[in-house]
């Protein structure tokens, strides 16, 4: 008797605890001077969420952590808060319901964008620059981070200290991975609006599950980055 107890609480979790099923969802809110573009990306038991304005471009806020779902209650240890010195979150509670492919966010209707697998979907962590011939590379046990998010056919990169809670930037937009051919358009940047409506081009290539990444960056300079993927 005493080894079904801890089977039937198992159990019982596994009955309150769920997944909110992996994609990007959306939700456009019309207000005064423009409409407002919400965003949630979700994968692997990660959750970030985005707000900005596509026209006149404007970056609102991001913050994202790992989360945990159970009877409609959304929980996230954030790892980064765009809006920390204002709200002072670090952690995000709020109600959340699932209904037919929809997420129904502290009462706002996002929809699910429609599902683009590549091969580079995933949670990827800046780890050095190229080529990668003995530099000490950046790993998840360090508190500065630079996360790249890409699902369904979106990205979003966020720099952030885990520590601190430093903020340092983020952009994201949609993206296409083929042939060798990386390429992102750019819908929202924290740290310059101007560069919304860019296409950036790049080369890219896995090697021993690395992400190798060259081409030319946001301000024209080469550079050659490599990510590693996030267990």
């Amino acid at each position: 008797m005493r080894y079904l107890l801890p089977v039937i609480c198992l159990l019982l979790t596994g009955v309150l605890t769920a997944q909110i099923p992996s994609g990007v969802y959306q939700h456009t809110e019309e207000k005064e001077g423009g409409s407002v573009d919400h965003e949630l990306k979700v994968a692997d038991g990660y959750f970030i969420q985005s707000v900005y304005r596509q026209t006149p471009p404007a970056f609102i806020k991001t913050l994202g952590g790992f989360y945990t779902y159970e009877n409609d209650s959304l929980k996230v240890t954030l790892e980064f808060n765009s809006n920390i010195d204002n709200d002072g979150l670090s952690r995000l509670e709020l109600p959340l319901v699932m209904n037919n492919g929809d997420l129904i966010l502290n009462g706002r209707v996002f929809k699910q964008g429609t599902a683009k697998p590549q091969d580079l979907d995933g949670q990827w962590l800046f780890a050095t620059r190229g080529p990668d011939t003995g530099q000490e590379r950046r790993g998840d046990s360090n508190p500065r981070k630079t996360l790249k998010f890409l699902q369904d056919g979106h990205f979003q990169w966020i720099a952030y200290h885990t520590e601190t809670f430093a903020f340092s930037g983020s952009g994201g937009g949609t993206y296409t991975a083929k042939d060798g051919k990386y390429v992102e358009n750019i819908v929202y940047f924290s740290r310059d609006n101007s560069r919304v409506g860019a296409q950036l081009e790049f080369d890219y290539e896995l090697m021993d599950g690395d992400w190798h990444h060259k081409g030319l960056n946001s301000k024209g300079k080469p550079m050659f980055e490599i990510w590693a993927r996030r267990n």
